[in-house]
C-alpha cells in the first residue's frame, strides 16, 4: 500500500511516517516505481509506535519496544522493565505538577482580583512574598 493508505490505516500523518523512516524506526519496501510500499505488518508497527508515543515513550524507547515487539523470543520482563521505568517517570511528573498546582492555587486564592496594585501573585512569582 502507498503512504497515504498506510497513514489512514495507522492514524499517523504521512509526514510522521516519513520521519520515522528517516530515523530508521521503520523501513518500507520500495515499489518498482520507487514509491514506498507498506505492508499490513508495517501498519501494525506504525500503530504500535503511535500507541507507545501516546503513552509518553520517547522515540528511543519506542525503538527498544519495537525491537522487543518483533522478537518472539523476548522475555516479558524486558518489556515490563521499560514500562515500569516510564511509569516511574509519569509518577514523578504528576508529583511535580501537583506541587505546581498547589503553589499556583495558593497564589490565586490569596489574590483579591480587585483594582488595587498589590498583587500576591506578582509578589509570589517575584519571590517578594518569601523575602518579607
Amino acid at each position: 500500500m502507498n503512504i497515504g493508505t498506510a497513514a489512514l490505516q495507522s492514524g499517523l500523518p504521512p509526514k510522521t511516517i516519513r520521519y520515522y523512516e528517516d530515523i530508521c524506526l521503520l523501513t518500507a519496501d520500495r515499489a518498482l516505481n520507487g514509491y514506498r510500499d507498506y505492508s499490513v505488518e508495517d501498519v501494525y508497527r506504525l500503530r504500535f509506535v503511535q500507541r507507545s508515543r501516546s503513552l509518553g515513550f520517547s522515540v528511543d524507547e519506542c525503538r527498544q519496544l519495537l525491537s522487543l515487539y518483533t522478537d518472539r523470543g523476548r522475555a516479558n520482563a524486558d518489556v515490563k522493565a521499560i514500562a515500569t521505568e516510564k511509569l516511574g517517570e509519569i509518577d514523578r511528573k504528576i508529583a511535580e505538577l501537583t506541587a505546581l498546582r498547589q503553589m499556583l492555587g495558593h497564589l490565586v486564592g490569596n489574590c483579591h482580583g480587585d483594582m488595587r496594585p498589590e498583587c500576591p501573585i506578582i509578589d509570589g512569582l517575584s519571590g517578594l512574598a518569601r523575602d518579607q
